[in-house]
């Protein structure tokens, strides 16, 4: 077969019609004497392309080609080499004895060898040695590692990476020389694996550095103690760290900066210190991987968050678009979260609305959405109209998203927003972005009720010549939900059963049960009502048994007032919390099912009103750091007020808590949990060898203490661990010690829970006190890859480790809970007049704080209790007041409202006022403060 090029084919179609057998016989020409380096060099090319396309070799026939590929060596032509070790790599995963070649690969990477020829030697020999063999090359290999070349030591550093996996131990003596070469003591020299060209210049600049990093890591991944120094070692000017010249070196120390800050807050003002210095840092890459770390960190301060949006409003004047592109799509996600960090970029941004690039305007305009006011909508909205056929789908999914928050931040401007929507519905696009403008018209009708009705006949418009069945239904049961109660319901019912008579069976049955709803409405009279029984009836003969099942049902139920209220009008559910615990703790007992089916008659029904209002609250929940408490945030405007109080709630940590509790059989004749600790205590500082959590869960009669524990030694597998407790008060004649749960194995930096329970011997006493704690175990040696035992005779020792005392206070049993409506619970609560004081007033006087802030802090922790990000928060260094919520024992709603003045010569002085149903509930709370 010829390579040369045919008059009518070029060298992409020549190698679109090779064969395999053609191939494998001009293998052949590797037995020749004398070598021909151009001729195999082309054939070897041809041979890589055929494993590329996916071609199957045999065993057989790749142990050939192999062994006649290995004669080639014989020659000295420094291309054809090249391409000898390549095909060496990739044959040696189907051929067999391989090892045969390893002579050849060392003679290869001598010092005295070429460069090229070692750096591409060590990489082939690395592939194809077995692990009974690293030892013997490993001499070669570590000098290799601190080798001056840069390709060599790189080769080497790379290689090292992938042998990591199978030789654990042996690679993990070269850390040494991994530093070294970290540490810039080898001068780098030689060719690098990228071009030349001026754009590749600055990275590939001691590419080693990169590589070793890397390495590095790897190494040390498991102990989080030794990637911090890793990090605080090579991660600032001032400590030494700009011997590293790589910049992808330096991106790469970004990402483990912002791991460690995330297992380890305490590290935050020092590594946060050395992200603002990577923000000043004089490679575009490095500057903008630092500025969107930070925008990223949620408990980012002002000043590190105003430095990463500087260095980035400097990019968006960039030339290349590549860096606008990055600096404008970190601005745009950082808007969502502190649009008013982004604003002094608006005027930088407006330059951009205008750009060449498409994806930047895009975004340019949607950050500017986010950030501006509302007399700057239209000219946006205007801007990016002339333009959204000209992006891609991905892009104008940002753009519907955008629009979407923008209805319910400005309202006013919903004929506007709806013109948006409604054109972008009739231009092309695939599925998500024609979603993602459905759900914001939905949004926008569901927002705004002056444009109900004008976005319902755009949905109308759509489904006419709707492709997307799934939108079809979405649309067709939204009219069922909202259409019966406009001014004109007719002229949704004609669109409605259009799509019975033209559509496919799924829509058609979606379309039959929106005939239903409006059949049902209250708003129906009988003329409407017996029109829909005719609609319905001409469904009775479709030939899909669902649209006939449908049709069948609501002519059943459409006919009385009472079957119709009940199954067509009813929209009331279930809490979702409430009802999944209710079927956790059905499946978690087996003797359950002998009983029968779960009955839902126990679980409160709420309204969609209240269900909305509870989706909303989740949606806006944040988690706002305190010094030792995280609470809820969530912004009342955006809460619809119920009549009923809101069941009782728990975090997300708190959640999985709960859950694994009520799968401990020993707790199944506890009952329900009546509160649990907002927060986890921590018993041992976080880079410890063994990190414990409590979290604190009250019964009607019980109290259960859960230790969660982790083992971060590798080497190390520890057994039947449990948490010895031991009260520091006098606690014997209120509560009993029950039952003690072990954790039977914790391997490897693998969480696992303890319990200790103990009786309330007087339910109605709260039992408050400190108990000193001690975890104990046995601790046997493991093979840190795999965790298990290196000797399995091995009887092991018994250690104890010494924890923090364990405190459970008042605050324990209030569950920290949002109260809608609760202004209306506050004044009921004070007109309560039955002889008991539900109200109780008292003023303390507080020196030792120096902030208002401090002493909401210290309230938060002390009681235990919900309070909104305004609360916690005081823009007044003066006055501030702040509301506390909560549920005591998951029954009585407790509110507390506290006062406070600063001055700088006296401190705070606190005003506290708590209301509860219960009296002895105040009685508590407040001396919980005193």
């Amino acid at each position: 077969m010829s390579w040369k090029k045919d008059e009518d084919g070029d060298e992409l179609s020549a190698l679109m019609s090779l064969d395999q057998s053609a191939v494998l016989q001009e293998a052949r020409m590797f037995n020749e004497t004398p070598i021909r380096p151009r001729q195999c060099r082309i054939l070897l090319a041809k041979l890589m392309y055929l494993l590329q396309r996916g071609d199957t070799l045999s065993t057989t026939e790749a142990t050939e080609l192999f062994f006649s590929i290995t004669k080639l060596f014989q020659n000295k032509d420094m291309s054809l080499r090249q391409m000898v070790y390549l095909a060496i790599k990739e044959l040696s995963e189907i051929s067999e004895n391989v090892i045969m070649v390893t002579s050849s690969l060392m003679k290869d990477m001598q010092p005295k060898s070429e460069d090229l020829y070692r750096a591409k030697a060590i990489r082939a020999l690395c592939k194809i040695t077995d692990v009974s063999m690293l030892p013997g090359i490993e001499r070669f290999l570590k000098a290799a590692i601190v080798d001056k070349n840069q390709s060599i030591s790189s080769s080497a550093l790379v290689s090292a990476y992938h042998l990591h996996g199978k030789a654990r131990d042996i690679v993990r003596r070269w850390g040494g020389e991994v530093q070294e070469v970290l540490n810039g003591k080898t001068a780098s020299s030689g060719i690098s694996f990228f071009g030349s060209s001026k754009s590749n210049t600055t990275t590939a600049q001691s590419i080693e550095q990169y590589h070793a990093l890397g390495m590095l890591y790897t190494l040390r991944q498991n102990d989080r103690m030794a990637v911090a120094k890793i990090v605080q070692s090579f991660g600032g000017g001032s400590r030494g760290g700009w011997n590293i010249k790589n910049p992808l070196a330096h991106v790469l120390l970004i990402r483990y900066a912002v791991k460690v800050m995330g297992s380890d807050p305490s590290s935050a003002e020092t590594l946060g210190s050395m992200l603002e210095e990577w923000v000043r840092y004089r490679s575009e890459m490095v500057s903008l991987e630092a500025a969107k770390a930070i925008c990223e960190l949620q408990d980012a301060s002002p000043k590190l968050v105003s430095s990463a949006v500087s260095t980035l409003q400097s990019f968006l004047g960039s030339s290349r678009a590549i860096t606008r592109f990055s600096a404008i799509r970190a601005l745009d996600s950082l808007a969502m979260t502190r649009p008013e960090a982004v604003q002094p970029c608006n005027m930088d941004m407006e330059s951009l609305v205008s750009d060449n690039c498409r994806s930047v305007a895009t975004l340019a305009i949607t950050t500017l959405l986010k950030t501006g006011n509302e007399a700057s909508v239209d000219r946006l909205m205007k801007a990016m109209q002339g333009f959204m056929s000209e992006i891609s789908d991905e892009f104008r999914i940002i753009v519907a998203e955008a629009v979407k928050n923008l209805c319910v931040k400005f309202p006013e401007k919903h004929s506007v927003f709806l013109t948006f929507l409604s054109g972008a519905l009739r231009d092309e696009g695939g599925f998500e972005f024609k979603q993602a403008i459905v759900e914001a018209i939905i949004g926008l009708a569901k927002t705004v009720d002056e444009c109900r009705e004008t976005a319902l006949a755009h949905l109308c418009e759509f489904i006419e010549d709707c492709e997307f069945t799934r939108l079809s239904v979405r649309i067709l049961y939204f009219l069922g939900v909202e259409g019966p109660a406009t001014s004109m319901p007719t002229i949704y019912i004609r669109h409605i059963y259009n799509r019975v008579v033209l559509e496919n069976a799924q829509v058609r049955a979606a379309a039959v049960l929106a005939l239903a709803k409006f059949g049902s409405a209250p708003q129906s009279d009988g003329k409407l009502r017996e029109s829909i029984n005719v609609l319905l009836k001409r469904c009775l003969d479709d030939r899909d048994d669902e649209v006939r099942d449908r049709a069948v049902w609501a002519l059943h139920f459409i006919q009385t007032d009472t079957k119709r209220i009940r199954y067509m009008r009813d929209d009331s559910t279930y809490p979702m919390r409430t009802l999944e615990s209710k079927l956790v703790d059905y499946i978690s007992n087996h003797k359950n099912a002998e009983k029968g089916p779960i009955s839902l008659s126990t679980i409160p029904k709420i309204s969609r009103e209240q269900d909305l209002a509870q989706s909303s609250a989740k949606k806006d929940i944040l988690s706002v750091t305190s010094s030792n408490i995280v609470s809820p945030n969530i912004n009342k405007s955006t809460l619809t007020p119920s009549e009923k109080a809101d069941q009782p709630s728990f975090t997300n940590t708190t959640q999985t808590a709960v859950a694994n509790l009520s799968l401990v059989p020993d707790f199944s004749s506890y009952g329900n949990v009546l509160s649990s600790s907002s927060k986890p205590v921590e018993l041992t500082e976080p880079e410890t060898e063994y990190t414990v959590l409590c979290h604190k869960h009250v019964f009607s009669s019980h109290i259960v203490f859960q230790f969660e524990c982790t083992n971060t030694l590798a080497e190390n597998v520890l057994e039947d661990v449990y948490v010895d407790m031991t009260s520091s008060d006098d606690l014997d004649d209120s509560i009993s010690p029950l039952a003690v749960v072990t954790i039977p194995e914790l391997k490897f930096n693998t969480p696992s829970s303890a319990y200790v329970s103990f009786e309330r011997l007087n339910a109605d006493e709260i039992v408050t006190g400190s108990f000193e704690c001690t975890l104990k175990f046995k601790v046997f040696e493991c093979d840190s890859a795999t965790g298990e035992k290196l000797d399995s005779d091995d009887p092991g020792f018994e250690d104890e480790y010494l924890l923090e005392s364990v405190e459970l206070s008042e605050a324990d049993y209030i569950l920290a809970s949002y109260i809608p409506n609760w202004k209306s619970e506050w004044d009921r609560i004070g007109k309560i007049d039955d002889g008991e004081e539900h109200e109780i007033i008292s003023s303390f006087h507080l020196p030792h704080f120096s902030n208002l802030k401090d002493c909401v802090n210290n309230l938060v922790v002390v009681l235990g209790m919900f309070a909104s990000d305004a609360d916690l928060n005081p823009t007044n260094s003066v006055a501030h007041q702040a509301l506390f919520m909560g549920l005591f024992e998951s029954r009585d709603k407790v509110i507390v409202r506290a006062r406070m003045t600063f001055q700088k010569s006296n401190g705070v002085t606190l005003e506290l006022c708590v209301r509860s149903d219960n009296p002895n509930v105040c009685n508590l709370v407040m001396s919980s403060i005193s």
